[in-house]
Formats: structure tokens, C-alpha cells, sequence
């Protein structure tokens, strides 16, 4: 607000009583424009409160190859980064993948061990499979507190060439739709507007060509319009108060359709970006029809405040000059806030990276004959002192069925993880030519806004309370205890879990209010038997239920329509027998695993006495045995049943309640049913003889059986227990392809038609330091692809493609 009072005074309109009063209305309006300072500064510390308390994980997959015959193996890397640096996180041990079919259910599901921030699995593809597409994503269990829209997701092609493919009963012409997106969120009477718009053909999900006109309630056109690049463009007109107005979309072979556009407000803002020179951004903000007031422009990068500036909107309009140099690399969210502290306009603005890893894999040659070696030199460069980076190698071949793919780690963790709905082709952005393309990029960054919070959320609000956990050293298994008459919820009730095995591995949890329980395992690999129980000599009206931890949520996002075509006949056939060939020649190392690392040490260390009982003379009875080899425990029976009384060494006394007793890792409360059990079946029997503390609980000792199989034997569990299959953590597959050093292998008169010549998932590097790898062709010629991509411990990404091509050799 400007008073020029030298011009009042001239005027003799001002006298000393109308000074004082000027005096104190500015005083007061100074208080007002400080009081809503101070107001707006709680936004940037609520939203700055918001991000640490909701840490963000973007988890990336690097696939092996776009496409998949039934029998194959899929290969996959994972990659686990601080969403706001993009630096590797240790954060998550466990991330979960799954393969979705085009109604979104999982057909082939896996837990994968990170560790550091990386893990790599697989899929092998089985037959029942249907040709499609199919989309695999990824997520923690942290991120399930979140949209699934944040989970990471790529689209993939899987062939059941052993099937028919299904004729299609009719032929369905491809559906097309508009979407109209105003810059700033609304469209305004009586200012200028800027509107986006993205078109796209619902059966492929691609962006379509087209030319449109705009025309208004009476018919009158308004404006010409066509797409830029990927069905995206813009135009800009001044909306008439009361006024509608309609697109009519022309396509070829005159065809066409017609679309609204969202409705016109009389009042409300208008955001303007525009870059006013190479080192700045210009804002600009109309409001129409409201008394001007104090705004607020907040602008975050990844949840990190890059500008916080307030402003006073002057006839109509205020302006925001932003230095690009305060703004970090990628997606920045400029929203303006009112007096009220309400989001009324937001905008999306790109910053190109400007730190990148450079990759560069340089074949020895570039043309190799059948089985012959390849070697790549492999370097690594970053802008920063040399850091290690971590990186993962796929070499396919290039056919009619599948070509390059159209997204990598860089276009992920810079542009689709930070964006709403499907984005096309968003490795161009890092191209060459896509990094020089602004009119392409803003259009994108117009029609894909998207946060990840709701401002709701952040401002004025208690923390959010979070009801999954991250991982952080183990495998959560959750489940919940009812009572069995009612179903209610049954809370305080100590719950175990146990599973059978020859690592003895046990834990307990008390049911909370909401009757949940969760156990923390560890060393949890490959497929499981689990029971479930309580102390059903003290607790025995209770259901037990373990979830799955699989997230019920899914993103909005589909897939595109199948559509295998007649000419690709011969591309499949070829694909089949590839997979024949290679199950009947090297089926045998499809089940090499790596070693897990699992612990072998009991949950309860080393334990007081141990007796591995083939060392002692062999009794049929269980009673001789415990009576004649183990003193630390007394047998003592009280009512006509069996109980063990363990001496309580460090105090010189005895025990006067029952230890905990577990044969293979599960606990058994009726100690006459393990003095009825075969001690013939029983290697080993361990005693702890002081008290132990596992988790909340004590016990007045622990006596732990450990049978030959490990499977408790044939033990007959009580039937109150719930005795359940769970597939634990994926072990990891090694992958195998033949090598050709000698003439006698080169000479091998086995078919070798792999189209997957080489996987490596853990190349790590010192950027700077060259690094050779190595690999050789089949017998299969073409072209093929070798991509590479990863990122370093200071979270640089970057991905290289590189090809070479396979010939028969020249007799």
C-alpha cells in the first residue's frame, strides 16, 4: 500500500488530526502484513515437519528385457533411494515384488532381501501364464502407508507360446479421449489462460495425432490447436464470464469427437510461468473478482523448500522472480497460498539434472561371430570425487517382439516417480534432443501435476499416524488374535510364532489393543511351514490369523491392450524353440542358488548344555533320556503329569515353573507330549540353564529338541494352533550361461539359442577406474543391446545402451 502524503499536505486536505490517524492506519496495517509473515512462515516449518516425519522411498527396478516367453526367466535388480536425495537407502531390508495381469491381480509374487539399498531376484514364467501384458511393480512395506501410485511400476510382455493365442471375438476400434488441464488449476474469467492438453488412444495408451478447434457456447471458434509431441500441447485464450466451451477433435479418415472444457469461475487465480530469461523465472498470479491481499508462494523440490516468498496482490496481480540457481535438479511444485493459508494455485516446473553418472561401455569389437567372447570396457564418471557406484548389466537381443525400453533409472528417479499417471516415452526427456525440448517437457509438466501429500495433510495437522513399519532389520510377519465365539478383537493375549526348521529361530508377541500381533524374524528364506499359538495350558478360546503382507492397494494405471500380430508368427515360433532348447540343454542350472547366509546359531546363543545324542547311549524312551544325560534339568511329576524343573545356575537354585520347551523351533506347553515323543528322532537337545530374555518376555530356562529333518518329525501339533505355509524371503538364482574358451567347447554340439546373453546385477565400480567384463555369444545371430544403469552412493543416477551384432562365422 503506497500514501502519498506530500500530496495531501499540498492539497490542505491534511491537518494534524488527519496525519495522526494516517500515522496509526499504517501501524496497523504494517502489524497486519508482519502477523501474516509470521503466518506464513508456519507453512514452510509444517511442511518441513511433514517431510521428516514421512520419510519417502523411491525403489527402482532394472528388468532385464521388455519381453517374455512362458519358461523363461525374468531378472531383476532393485535399486532403494531416499526419495529427496536420491541417495542409496538401508532403510527397507525387505521389498516386495509382484507381476499384475490387465485386472490388476498378482499372478507371481516374491519378498526380496535388500540390503544397503539393493537386491536383485527373479521369476521364472510359468506355463499357465496367458499371453499379455503385464505390469511388475515393486514397494516396501514403509510405502504402503502411502498411495500405490508411489510404487514402482514397468510394463512387460509375456508370450505363452505353448497356447493358441486367443482370436479377438470382435474387432474393438480404438477408444480416444482428451484431458484438459488449466495452468494453475483453473480457468478464470476475464485473464488470460493457458490450457494443456493431452490426448491419447485408450487401447495402446499413446499420445495421437490430431488438429482441434475451440469453440464457444454459440458455435463461434475461439482458437486452433494441435499437439506438440507425445499428444501434448497447449493453447492460451481469455475465457468470457458465463461462457462454456467445447473442443472438437479431428482425427483421420474423418473421424473425430467432441470434449467440454472445465467449467469457467467468475472469481479465483490464475498462475503464470513463464522463463523471462535464461537465469530466472517469472510467476505471475491473477486474482479476479476478490479484494487484493497478501499471498504466499512456497516451492519445494522432493519436499525440499528451494523459495518461501510472500507478496501483496496490487490491482489484481502479484509477480515472483525466481533465481533458477535456488531451485534443485528436477520436479519443483510452485504453490500459492491466500490469507486463509489455502492452497489456491499450484504449478510444476523441470529443472534438467545437471549432475549425472556417465557410463560408457565400449565393446572390443564391433561385430563378434557365434560363441565368441565379448569384452566391454566398462567406466563410470561422476562429477563428484569418485564414488563407488553400483551398477547392473542386461544384453538381449533386439527382434520384432522387443526393442528398447522406454524408461531407465535416471527418467524414474527424476521424472515418473514425482509425476501422476502413465508418461510416455519419458527416457526422451534424457536424450540428446529431449534435453533441449522445453516446449515438450513443460507441456508434460502442465498435464501430470501431482504431490505427494495433500496439503490438508500438512498444514494444521497432528503427524499422520502410520500403521505399517519399515523393516528395518527383518521380514514382519503380522497377524491378529480374535476370540473364537465372537470374533472380537482379543487384546494382552502372548502369542508365538515358530518354524519348523534346523535353525532354531522363535519369537513371541502380546496382542495389542486391536487384538494385532508382529513378529520380526530373521534368516526368513524360502518356503516356510510357520505355527501360530498361545500357552493353550493357560489360553484356549482364541483364532489366529497371519496377513499377508502383500499391499491390497493398486494404482490407476493400466495397461495397454494385447495385440499380437499374424506377422510376428515367425519371431514367436523362434522364441519357443529358443525356450525348448534352453530348458533341454541347461534346464539343469535353471535352480542354482546362492548360498543365503543364514545364521546357524540358535536365537538363544550358545547354550548351557548341549548333548548331540548319538554321542550317549541310545534310550527308547524320553524320560530315560532326560533323567540319565541332562542334570540341568529335574523331571518331576505333579497331578499324574510330567514337568521339568531347569537349574537356575548363576543363583545356585531350581526352578519352580516350566522352561520354555521348543522341538525344532516350536514351543510345547504340554511336557507330556514331548516325553511321549521318539527320542530316536531327536540329533541334538540344548539347554539354557539361568533365565532368558526374548523380547518382553522371561523364561525360567529354555529346553530346545532339534530332530533330524527338522520337521518336527511327525509331532502331532495341538489343533488349537494354526499351522500355516508362507513363502519367506526369495533366494536368489545364479544366473548361468555357457562359455566358449576351448575348440572342444566352441565345438559343442549342443543348441545354444539363448536371446539373454548376460545378467549381471552386482557391477560395482570406482567412477574414474575402467573395469572389464566379459561374456559370450550364442548361437543365435542379430543385433543386441547392452543396457547398463545404477547409481552411486551419492546418489548420481545414470543409464548407457549400447549394441553390437552376432554373424555366423566365414568358412
Amino acid at each position: 500500500m503506497h500514501i502519498n502524503r506530500y500530496t495531501y499536505m499540498q492539497a490542505g486536505f491534511l491537518s494534524k488530526v488527519g496525519l495522526l490517524a494516517v500515522v496509526c492506519f499504517v501501524l496497523l496495517a504494517t502489524g497486519t502484513v508482519t502477523a501474516q509473515h509470521t503466518s506464513f512462515k508456519t507453512i514452510g516449518a509444517q511442511f518441513d515437519q511433514h517431510r521428516k516425519n514421512a520419510l519417502q522411498e523411491k525403489l527402482f527396478l532394472h528388468i532385464d528385457r521388455p519381453v517374455y516367453a512362458c519358461g523363461e526367466t525374468m531378472w531383476f535388480k532393485l535399486y532403494n533411494a531416499d526419495g529427496t536425495l536420491h541417495k542409496p537407502l538401508d532403510m527397507s531390508k525387505i521389498a516386495y515384488v509382484e507381476v499384475l495381469d490387465d485386472a490388476q491381480q498378482p499372478v507371481l509374487q516374491a519378498k526380496v532381501a535388500l540390503k544397503e539399498g539393493t537386491g536383485n531376484g527373479s521369476f521364472i514364467l510359468p506355463a499357465t501364464l496367458r499371453s499379455g501384458n503385464y505390469k511388475v511393480r515393486a514397494y516396501t512395506n514403509w510405502m504402503k502407508n502411502f498411495s500405490p501410485e508411489f510404487y514402482f511400476e514397468q510394463p512387460v510382455t509375456i508370450v505363452n507360446t505353448f497356447q493358441k493365442p486367443e482370436a479377438p471375438e470382435k474387432a474393438v476400434d480404438a477408444g480416444y479421449t482428451i484431458q484438459f488441464f488449466p495452468e494453475g488449476g483453473n480457468m478464470v474469467a476475464g485473464v488470460e489462460n493457458k490450457v494443456a492438453f493431452k490426448a491419447i488412444n485408450q487401447k495402446t495408451g499413446k499420445g495421437i495425432d490430431f488438429t482441434g478447434e475451440l469453440h464457444d457456447q454459440y458455435g463461434t471458434k475461439i482458437a486452433d490447436f494441435k499437439p506438440y509431441k507425445f499428444g501434448m500441447g497447449h493453447f492460451t485464450f481469455t475465457p468470457t464470464k458465463g461462457a462454456t466451451y467445447t473442443a472438437i477433435v479431428k482425427l483421420a479418415e474423418n473421424k473425430g469427437f467432441v470434449k467440454p472444457l472445465p467449467a469457467v469461475f467468475e472469481k479465483g487465480y490464475v498462475l503464470q510461468l513463464i522463463e523471462s530469461d535464461p537465469e530466472r523465472l517469472k510467476l505471475t498470479l491473477n486474482q479476479v473478482g476478490q479484494p487484493g491481499e497478501q499471498v504466499y508462494l512456497l516451492g519445494h523440490t522432493r519436499q525440499m523448500i528451494a523459495i518461501a516468498e510472500a507478496a501483496t496482490i496490487n490491482q489484481g496481480q502479484a509477480t515472483f522472480i525466481v533465481d533458477k540457481k535456488a531451485l534443485a535438479d528436477g520436479i519443483t511444485h510452485f504453490t500459492v497460498f491466500n490469507t486463509q493459508q489455502l492452497p489456491v494455485a499450484e504449478r510444476l516446473y523441470f529443472k534438467q539434472p545437471t549432475q549425472k553418472l556417465e557410463l560408457h561401455v565400449t565393446p572390443d569389437k564391433p561385430q563378434y561371430n557365434t560363441r565368441e567372447k565379448v569384452t566391454l570396457d566398462l567406466l563410470a564418471n561422476a562429477d563428484n570425487a569418485n564414488p563407488t557406484a553400483n551398477l547392473s548389466m542386461a544384453v538381449y537381443r533386439l527382434d520384432s517382439l522387443q526393442g528398447t525400453t522406454e524408461s531407465n533409472i535416471e527418467s524414474y528417479f527424476w521424472l515418473t516417480s514425482d509425476l501422476k499417471g502413465t508418461i510416455e516415452n519419458p527416457a526422451y526427456y534424457f536424450s540428446a534432443l529431449g534435453k533441449t525440448d522445453a516446449a515438450a517437457i513443460d507441456n508434460l509438466m502442465l498435464t501430470h501435476g501431482w504431490n505427494r501429500f495433500k496439503w490438508a495433510e500438512v498444514i494444521n495437522k497432528e503427524p499422520s499416524a502410520y500403521s505399517f513399519l519399515p523393516e528395518y532389520n527383518g521380514h514382519l510377519v503380522t497377524g491378529k488374535v480374535t476370540h473364537k465365539s465372537t470374533g472380537a478383537p482379543a487384546p494382552g493375549i502372548v502369542t508365538y510364532l515358530g518354524s519348523p526348521g534346523k535353525h532354531i529361530r522363535f519369537y513371541n508377541d502380546k496382542s495389542d489393543a486391536n487384538g494385532a500381533i508382529q513378529f520380526e524374524v530373521k534368516d526368513f528364506f524360502g518356503e516356510k511351514d510357520i505355527v501360530v499359538q498361545s500357552d493353550f495350558s493357560k489360553d484356549s478360546t482364541y483364532h489366529f490369523e497371519i496377513y499377508s503382507p502383500f499391499s491390497d492397494k493398486y494404482a490407476g494405471n493400466k495397461v495397454a491392450a494385447f495385440d499380437l500380430s499374424e506377422a510376428l508368427q515367425s519371431e514367436l515360433t523362434l522364441r519357443h524353440v529358443q525356450t525348448q532348447v534352453k530348458q533341454a540343454y541347461f534346464g539343469n542350472y535353471t535352480n542354482l542358488f546362492k548360498p543365503a547366509g543364514v545364521d546357524s546359531i540358535a536365537f538363544y546363543g550358545k547354550p548351557s548344555e548341549s548333548y548331540l545324542l548319538d554321542d550317549y547311549k541310545r534310550f527308547k524312551v524320553m524320560e530315560e533320556v532326560m533323567r540319565e544325560y541332562v542334570p540341568g534339568v529335574q523331571v518331576r511329576k505333579r497331578g499324574g503329569n510330567f514337568r521339568f524343573m531347569v537349574f537356575d545356575r548363576p543363583h545356585k537354585s531350581i526352578f519352580q515353573n516350566n522352561p520354555m520347551v521348543l522341538l525344532d523351533g516350536v514351543p510345547v506347553f504340554n511336557i507330556d507330549k514331548i516325553m511321549a515323543f521318539d527320542p530316536l528322532k531327536v540329533k541334538k537337545l540344548d539347554v539354557m540353564t539361568s533365565l532368558y530374555f526374548n523380547g518382553p518376555l522371561v523364561y525360567n530356562g529354555v529346553v530346545s529338541y532339534t530332530t533330524y529333518t527338522g520337521d518336527l518329525a511327525g509331532f502331532e501339533l495341538d489343533p488349537r494352533a494354526l499351522l500355516q505355509a508362507y513363502e519367506g524371503l526369495q533366494l536368489q538364482r545364479e544366473f548361468y550361461a555357457p562359455a566358449y574358451e576351448t575348440p572342444e567347447q566352441k565345438q559343442s554340439r549342443l543348441a545354444d539359442l539363448r536371446n539373454l546373453l548376460h545378467w549381471a546385477p552386482d557391477l560395482k565400480t570406482v567412477t574414474g577406474k575402467e573395469k572389464k567384463v566379459n561374456f559370450y555369444t550364442s548361437d543365435q545371430t542379430g543385433t543386441y543391446l547392452i543396457v547398463v544403469q545404477g547409481l552411486t552412493e551419492n546418489g548420481v543416477v545414470g543409464s548407457k545402451a549400447v549394441t553390437f551384432s552376432v554373424k555366423q562365422p566365414v568358412m
